[in-house]
């Protein structure tokens, strides 16, 4: 990855806003500026952040738990505050001649962003809050990062193909969700990018249904949504599918499902407005009668974080732009029967949608 051509990137944003200097504390942001692979263990305890300024001095600021991880993976100057961030902080700054300074107030605690201010009113900066500058770059991929997505796309149907296959009636969702996971370590991935959903029967009108003890009965409604991450980069699908025979319901319902999302993916292309795709797939659900059972976005964008911009939603009119990787997932959910969800990974492309999904389980039906 070439981290200073992002960082250069960055300082060339913040020099057109007339900011002289940015910390990033948000970890997928971090890591994508710098390498470094720490994770937090939650926003109130960071495993560091990353100082960037306009005068192309760049600090890694860590505590001594991470400083040798930090010196490793970014070849950056690292500081370890030994009396807080904000005290390093505040003397970095003075060194920069700092006059504005910004941080990312989406993942900041408001006990931080006070200390701040704080600091900003002592030295006389102004203090500007800050939200998505750097998802904001992450969108479009390089062809390295999509390499890396297709191998955990890859990957993470391996998984499921084996899982699959040893299906049967009379296991609980709990412990086919925790086969899943444990396949994912075997496999060589990092973890999973999320808790993994398991929903069998009623459970399944749930889209982010807990997997529970309820064990799979033959021919009810199996819907299993799984990720994992691979070198970083997230994946993320969606299958749905009965063990025994299907019943005429359950089969028209994967039919309009599956047609929503064909119909989604073909509408995928630079300069289209996002919200046209979500529009092309909630048509064919909305013509077939079943619009109110279909309540959530069409998709959401997947590469350091398996959520992450951009979002393939009704209420967004951003464009698509060609190296950006969304996910199309349509689904139907009526309480009391269950769901279909079939979620693909694609990215966009000048001629249209490069589907990343090759899985050959013949779940369609």
């Amino acid at each position: 990855m070439d981290y200073q051509s992002r960082r250069n990137h960055l300082q060339e944003r913040l020099q057109r806003r007339k900011i002289d200097a940015v910390l990033i504390s948000q970890p997928d942001n971090r890591r994508y500026l710098s390498g470094f692979t720490a994770r937090d263990h939650g926003i109130e305890e960071s495993s560091g952040a990353l100082l960037v300024t306009t005068t192309g001095k760049t600090w890694l600021l860590t505590d001594s738990r991470y400083q040798l991880q930090a010196e490793e993976e970014t070849g950056l100057p690292v500081l370890v505050y030994r009396k807080g961030l904000v005290r390093l902080l505040a003397r970095l700054l003075a060194t920069v001649d700092c006059q504005r300074f910004a941080f990312e107030s989406h993942y900041t605690l408001h006990s931080v962003a006070l200390a701040y201010a704080e600091l900003a009113e002592k030295r006389r900066i102004a203090l500007i809050p800050l939200k998505d500058l750097v998802e904001a770059q992450r969108q479009v991929k390089s062809e390295t990062e999509l390499s890396l997505i297709r191998h955990a796309v890859s990957l993470n149907e391996a998984v499921f193909t084996r899982i699959y296959s040893g299906l049967s009636a009379g296991m609980s969702e709990t412990e086919v969700a925790m086969a899943i996971e444990t396949a994912m370590h075997e496999a060589g991935a990092e973890g999973h990018s999320f808790a993994t959903i398991v929903a069998a029967g009623s459970n399944s009108a749930r889209p982010h249904a807990v997997p529970t003890t309820h064990r799979i009965k033959s021919s009810e409604p199996i819907t299993i949504d799984m990720g994992l991450i691979l070198n970083g980069y997230c994946s993320d699908m969606t299958r749905s599918f009965t063990l025994g025979p299907a019943d005429d319901r359950y089969l028209t319902i994967h039919r309009i499902v599956r047609a929503a999302q064909l119909a989604g993916l073909a509408a995928i292309r630079p300069g289209i407005p996002m919200n046209y795709v979500d529009r092309a797939a909630r048509k064919v659900i909305e013509e077939a009668g079943y619009g109110r059972y279909f309540g959530h976005s069409l998709g959401h964008g997947v590469g350091l974080a398996v959520h992450e911009a951009p979002s393939l939603s009704p209420r967004n009119r951003r464009i698509l732009k060609a190296g950006m990787v969304v996910t199309v997932e349509p689904g139907i959910y009526i309480p009391g029967w269950g769901g279909v969800r079939l979620e693909n990974m694609a990215v966009v492309r000048d001629g249209g949608a490069e589907l990343l999904n090759h899985d050959a389980t013949d779940l369609d039906l």
